[in-house]
């Protein structure tokens, strides 16, 4: 057995070698990857360096949702947000701010009185607008784009009946956009969900966009997720949602790439974060060992057959970021059934290229 530290230097070593993602799509897109905190900290040997020789942009999978950078009513936590934020500056990145107005991962009391009970519409406004103006505003000229609202729609297009929506009305995603424009007037502001290949939730997206922009809603960008099967959104589908954005006149972002290449374990086909499995069992888990050589070309071609779109509509999109670095990284390890051993980014847990690595290299303009 070669000492782990051999393997570690081999694996680094051919993965600082590689071709490079963001030379490769120079002058046609960004290429970024959401960071953990060992990552952008740099106490990730493995990941880090393939971040900094791949990557010109950068989202942070956790640190800037609600419920990490104000936990409590009286109280942030900076300290990783800043770390994240001042990695992005010293590698020169585009740097995202992911998310502020979100249904999930947002503490309970952001909804409740001090006595427990639902806040008045006028109350959670209130505290909308200080988050924001807070969280904006301490990074206001150095986060570039930020995701201003997460998800608010259902798998039909219609609005998703979150506390904000219950509270607030429909209003709340003019007055999100409103205020993070206030706090820094020249970053790009996104709207962001999942599935908006599916026609029903893209016309019910474009209804929404159209709203928006009528009110006077500063909105730049859509951040399309695509966290998609080895077999779904169909090439059509994804040109279809593509084409259906830029001609509302907002840039595009795909914003959170994957491809999960395991069995389904869930009846809908979602990113929905509340909607997991049961148990892993060999069935659902198959590739403990290793991905099989054949499902390995699979992955390469789904994502060639992915970019041929993404290149086909260059001139509207202006970033490609995968979700996660490694597989080893990949929160589709455990969603939407937990335990699992899955293979959806370019890099192997080791930190090598993978043939879908080779293959968008390949394809490069």
């Amino acid at each position: 057995m070669r000492p782990l530290l051999l393997v570690l230097a081999a694996s680094l070593g051919h993965a600082q070698s590689a071709p490079s993602l963001k030379d490769a799509y120079k002058g046609i897109f960004r290429i970024g990857a959401a960071l953990n905190n060992a990552q952008f900290e740099e106490r990730d040997p493995r990941g880090t360096p393939i971040v900094t020789a791949q990557f010109n942009t950068i989202s942070p999978e956790n640190v800037l949702k609600w419920g990490l950078v104000h936990p409590r009513v009286d109280g942030y936590n900076w300290e990783p947000a800043d770390h994240y934020v001042a990695f992005g500056e010293k590698y020169k990145m585009f740097i995202i701010g992911h998310c502020l107005v979100w249904h999930s991962q947002t503490p309970r009391w952001v909804f409740e009185d001090a006595d427990g009970k639902p806040l008045t519409r006028e109350a959670l406004l209130e505290r909308m607008h200080d988050h924001i103006r807070t969280v904006v505003g301490r990074y206001k000229g150095r986060i570039g784009g930020w995701d201003v609202v997460n998800e608010a729609l259902n798998e039909d297009g219609t609005m998703r009946e979150s506390p904000w929506y219950r509270i607030i009305g429909d209003d709340y995603l003019l007055r999100a956009f409103q205020f993070a424009h206030e706090a820094d007037p020249k970053a790009e502001l996104y709207y962001n969900d999942y599935n908006l290949e599916n026609e029903a939730k893209r016309k019910g997206a474009v209804e929404l966009i159209k709203k928006l922009k009528a009110a006077g809603a500063p909105i730049t960008g859509i951040g399309l997720q695509d966290h998609n099967k080895i077999d779904t959104p169909t090439a059509k589908q994804e040109a279809d949602t593509i084409e259906a954005f830029a001609a509302l006149g907002l840039r595009v972002n795909i914003s959170e790439l994957d491809v999960d290449v395991l069995p389904r374990t869930t009846r809908q086909n979602t990113a929905d974060v509340a909607a997991t499995g049961g148990a892993a069992t060999a069935a659902s888990n198959p590739y403990t060992a290793g991905l099989p050589d054949d499902v390995q070309q699979k992955l390469a071609q789904r994502y060639a057959e992915l970019f041929d779109v993404f290149i086909k509509h260059r001139a509207s999109i202006d970033r490609i970021t995968f979700w996660g670095v490694t597989d080893g990284d990949s929160w589709l390890n455990n969603y939407p059934t937990r335990g699992r051993t899955n293979y959806p980014l370019l890099f192997d847990r080791q930190g090598r290229t993978k043939a879908a690595f080779d293959a968008l290299v390949k394809r490069a303009p």
